[in-house]
């Protein structure tokens, strides 16, 4: 698999990552056997980028990976992120960004990863309480003590990079990005990437599974799927995104490609790291195979017809969720 650097400090990772999430948290029932087989397999096809966080679970995903590069570390690159609190018995306590709950939260993941540094830690959530600084400024700590080796924000906004980025430079920005989310495109968050040499890692770059064509019907999903809660897997606004779903289908068949696979080509030709969650071995080949689909000009063009900026319908998360982007 093609490597891509991300910031410019020398981190390098697979064209494509995998993120861990819904193998223990928000996509129904977890299956410990097939989810290690294809974090497996994931290695074995050059795949490296594993992204993971405190709060998936919370700390199921993080031991999940543990156990599952136990005795091989150095052959994946571990992404993890604090900033969301959580006490040791998992209870939520919300947003917290002081530089004393992110050591002990990067103490806790690393006893929960079972390693002795982590590869990319990101600010998981941006906390207005606290000012960027102060939280990068721990963050960097971190990294001089060997526990990190580079930093990221989550989902933050163009200034917010901006000065976190002058405590100490960031490798990476994840933020949602996919032809069903393109806000970054407008709101500067790409632009000031680009300027400042920052890598931009996609999450949701299938829309939840949406661009798979795999979605027919929000009765697809399991009772406990956070889908079910989604604006965009809601009422008409779930027709609309299918009728669009539709489309890219027909694009994708006339190369003779998966929905899925032309829109992971279309990130990666965006210049992003994508990393598709799934907890199948199927899935992951099917999406890993996009890094060898070449998508022309012309294809950019097709593709834009019928998926342009702002063609989706609803908003990315429920009301209440939607206050912690951007920050």
């Amino acid at each position: 698999m093609e490597m891509r650097a991300l910031g410019g400090q020398g981190l390098q990772v697979g064209a494509e990552g995998l993120g861990l999430m819904g193998m223990s948290a928000h996509y129904g029932a977890a299956d410990e056997t097939e989810s290690l087989a294809t974090i497996d397999r994931a290695l074995e096809l050059g795949v490296t980028l594993l992204d993971t966080a405190e709060g998936y679970g919370p700390f199921l995903n993080e031991q999940l990976l543990g156990r599952a590069l136990a005795g091989r570390r150095e052959a994946a690159v571990v992404a993890t992120k604090t900033g969301v609190e959580f006490a040791d018995d998992g209870t939520f306590l919300g947003h917290n960004a002081t530089p004393d709950y992110i050591r002990r939260s990067a103490d806790r993941s690393l006893r929960h990863l079972g390693t002795d540094h982590i590869d990319l830690y990101y600010l998981h959530r941006v906390d207005p309480a606290v000012p960027i600084e102060e939280s990068v400024g721990a963050m960097a700590e971190l990294v001089a003590a060997g526990k990190v080796r580079h930093i990221g924000l989550c989902e933050a906004a163009p200034a917010t990079v901006r000065r976190a980025h002058a405590v100490h430079p960031l490798a990476a920005v994840q933020t949602e990005y996919s032809l069903f989310e393109r806000g970054i495109e407008q709101d500067g968050v790409l632009d000031t990437l680009r300027e400042l040499g920052i890598g931009l890692v996609a999450y949701s770059p299938l829309g939840r599974g949406f661009l798979s064509g795999a979605v027919t019907s929000p009765g697809d999903f399991a009772a406990d799927d956070f889908r079910r809660t989604d604006p965009r897997f809601q009422g008409e606004n779930f027709d609309r995104n299918l009728a669009v779903v539709d489309q890219v289908r027909r694009l994708a068949a006339e190369k003779g490609v998966s929905p899925a696979q032309l829109a992971l080509a279309w990130t990666l030709r965006r210049g992003a790291v994508p990393i598709p969650g799934t907890k199948r071995r199927r899935y992951l080949e099917e999406n890993v195979a996009a890094t060898t689909v070449t998508v022309s000009d012309a294809d950019l063009a097709r593709i834009e017809a019928v998926a342009p900026r702002g063609v989706v319908s609803g908003d990315r998360y429920a009301p209440e969720l939607m206050g912690s982007l951007n920050g």
